[in-house]
């Protein structure tokens, strides 16, 4: 065994998500210089690095066949054995990946706390006239333009990270939740929309204006303006009355939408106002105009207008038709009905 390989040394300082301090064995043999950048790097380092300390290929090597090393990526080890954090793959990743990569997509949205979990592979974004080999583990993507990058975790900034998540989302429903928790969570929404206009390619490019609209606008009103559109006009309902203000409990309310005649409403609420759902007071009230009016009140989300308008429609018309409304709805297209 190596001089030197049980001992320890560690890490000075816990770091963000689920970090914890690691024992790094063998690090004291390290030049001061190389050993305070291990240190910095979580514990990570390149072969190349790792010769700079005074230790050689051969010693890697053998430090790795024995476990007391582990090797991440090409030319890339963590220096100690036992559960490696996600903190330090993704410094693994970024130190395969060469200067200027930059953690990006799923992975920066786990850094940026736009996403709850960074997933099972590390995504990182290097310049287009940069080539990195395949790797398990490791997703390059490159790019012609590459966004602003930092952090001591170095990552793209929120915004670009926000606008490749809505692209990359699964569906509009997925999309929606990620811009309306990431505006939560801290992104403003005046510089996604700066960064939107510098991204001709962007996809899901009018969902994002929809759901940030006017950032001094109340966040229902693109909603609203779908709902009209995808909903009620698309599938030929009956027109509703649009925020309509009445008397209910001794107080004055603001409906959103009020199908006169048929005991209808419909009430709107986008995620960023509501991010949990109906609140006590939504409850109450809508308890109120069904005992004092009998009219039902029914509430859609980002959800169920933006990714199953028909689905909404089918069951406003079925509401209405219990209130006397003869319809029929009208099918919107040749795929209209079959959503789940």
């Amino acid at each position: 065994m190596d001089r030197g390989d049980s001992g320890q040394a560690w890490s000075p300082r816990p770091s963000a998500r689920g970090v914890r301090d690691v024992p790094l064995p063998g690090l004291e043999r390290l030049d001061a210089a190389v050993r305070a950048r291990v240190v910095r790097q979580d514990g990570v380092a390149t072969t190349g690095q790792l010769a700079l300390g005074g230790i050689g290929p051969t010693v890697t090597a053998r430090r790795v066949r024995a476990g007391h090393w582990q090797r991440m990526f090409r030319g890339v080890v963590v220096l100690q054995s036992g559960p490696v954090t996600w903190r330090q793959r993704a410094r693994a990743a970024l130190l395969a990946a060469g200067p200027g990569a930059a953690l990006s997509h799923r992975s920066a949205g786990f850094v940026h706390g736009f996403v709850a979990s960074p997933g099972a592979v590390i995504v990182v974004s290097v310049p287009a006239d940069r080539l990195v080999g395949p790797q398990p583990g490791l997703v390059v993507v490159r790019r012609r333009r590459m966004p602003h990058a930092g952090g001591a975790l170095r990552c793209v900034g929120p915004e670009a990270t926000l606008l490749d998540l809505v692209q990359d989302a699964r569906d509009e429903d997925a999309a929606v939740g990620v811009l309306c928790d990431a505006v939560r969570t801290g992104a403003l929404p005046l510089r996604v929309l700066g960064e939107l206009a510098a991204r001709p390619w962007q996809g899901r490019r009018s969902l994002v204006v929809d759901v940030l609209g006017d950032p001094d606008a109340r966040v229902e009103s693109p909603l609203e303006r779908r709902y009209d559109r995808d909903v009620e006009r698309a599938h030929g309902l009956p027109r509703s009355r649009a925020q309509v203000r009445q008397v209910v409990d001794g107080r004055w309310v603001r409906a959103d939408r009020v199908f006169e005649g048929w005991g209808v409403r419909v009430e709107l609420d986008g995620r960023l106002a509501h991010p949990d759902g109906r609140t006590d007071r939504d409850t109450w009230r809508d308890n109120a105009v069904l005992v004092e009016r009998t009219e039902l009140t029914l509430r859609y989300r980002w959800r169920h207008v933006a990714s199953t308008p028909c689905a909404t429609a089918t069951q406003l018309a079925t509401a209405l038709t219990t209130r006397g409304w003869r319809g029929p709805a009208l099918r919107c297209g040749p795929t209209c009905g079959q959503e789940v």
